[in-house]
């Protein structure tokens, strides 16, 4: 995995962080099937194709036979995913080292993220704000989010499970439940985070009558009550994933420390989202470097102790419940 730990960095951004601290026996499995939904997700994004190219290339990739991908490297325009693109066939050969059950594992969970992908580029024809498309209900939003990232919980899970000796006592089936919700909660903070960038391609994963309409930020009225049923979703998922990384032993701190960092984050961007106008274009929602630094911090200090590191998580999870009760 060494050769690739730079395209890594390149292209995992925030999660970068949580893949380096994992423990070595899970790293290099978790690491890879990273780097394929991330190849997956670069060719499902790429205007340098129409979208029945994009879409026959993805149903190759499900069928672990991706080698046109690298054609499409020349015209992507962030290095990082021109690199990844290029290397695709060597992150294959990587994978085909690893032993028979995680490479089940691995093409399982690729092949829900690609079908998540596929759904997308289905569901939404337009690619541009002047034709947007919204989810048809809650139903269909919930099973998109289990699509892109719950199923990405349920891997973790079972990956963790049959190879850290310390999780041999785990309810696998109970833990890939809470790991579901762990990945619907962080999926749901993006969708809600980005819906102006959404719209302005043709898509709306908020179920609204009148999706145009939410292109103009003073319509903020019609959409908010779905938008904060939804925050108010996004956040008992995290707090499913809380439950999650509490059943970690301590012992295992790094693999705490892999899921305290994205719900910490997570609940922190839902209290920015629950004030202003989150139809505005202009407006950029993420946690400040600054705070991000102090919650790394906290939990490094913290980790150790369940009393203490749920102490911190208590007032982070009253900030992003604040205003709840509406």
């Amino acid at each position: 995995m060494g050769s690739l730990d730079t395209l890594l960095k390149g292209v995992s951004r925030s999660f970068y962080l949580s893949l380096r601290v994992l423990p070595s026996e899970i790293r290099p499995q978790l690491s890879l099937a990273y780097l394929l939904a991330r190849a997956s997700d670069t060719v499902a994004d790429t205007k340098a194709v129409p979208k029945e190219r994009r879409l026959d290339l993805l149903r190759l990739m499900r069928q672990g036979r991706a080698g046109a991908v690298a054609g499409l490297a020349p015209d992507q325009g962030l290095p990082a995913e021109r690199e990844l693109l290029e290397r695709f066939d060597e992150c294959m050969l990587l994978k085909a080292s690893f032993a028979a059950q995680d490479r089940a594992l691995i093409d399982k969970l690729l092949g829900t993220i690609v079908n998540g992908q596929i759904f997308d580029l289905e569901r939404f024809p337009g690619e541009d704000g002047r034709a947007i498309t919204a989810l048809a209900d809650d139903a269909e939003l919930d099973c998109y989010t289990y699509l892109v990232a719950g199923c990405v919980g349920e891997f973790w899970t079972r990956l963790c499970a049959a190879h850290l000796q310390r999780l041999r006592s785990w309810d696998v089936d109970a833990m890939c439940a809470l790991g579901e919700r762990f990945g619907k909660g962080l999926q749901l903070v993006n969708v809600l985070r980005d819906i102006p960038r959404d719209l302005r391609i043709g898509r709306c994963y908020l179920p609204v009558r009148d999706p145009g309409a939410l292109l103009d930020p003073a319509r903020l009225p019609d959409v908010r009550p779905a938008f904060l049923r939804w925050l108010d979703r996004a956040t008992d998922h995290l707090d499913a994933g809380w439950r999650y990384t509490l059943a970690i032993p301590p012992s295992l701190w790094r693999l705490r420390l892999a899921c305290v960092w994205p719900i910490w984050i997570g609940l922190k961007t839902v209290a920015l989202l629950r004030r202003g106008n989150p139809l505005d274009p202009d407006r950029h929602v993420m946690v400040p470097q600054r705070e991000t630094n102090r919650l790394l911090a906290r939990s490094l200090l913290t980790c150790w102790s369940d009393r203490l590191l749920s102490g911190a998580y208590a007032r982070i999870l009253a900030e992003a419940r604040a205003g709840e009760d509406r």
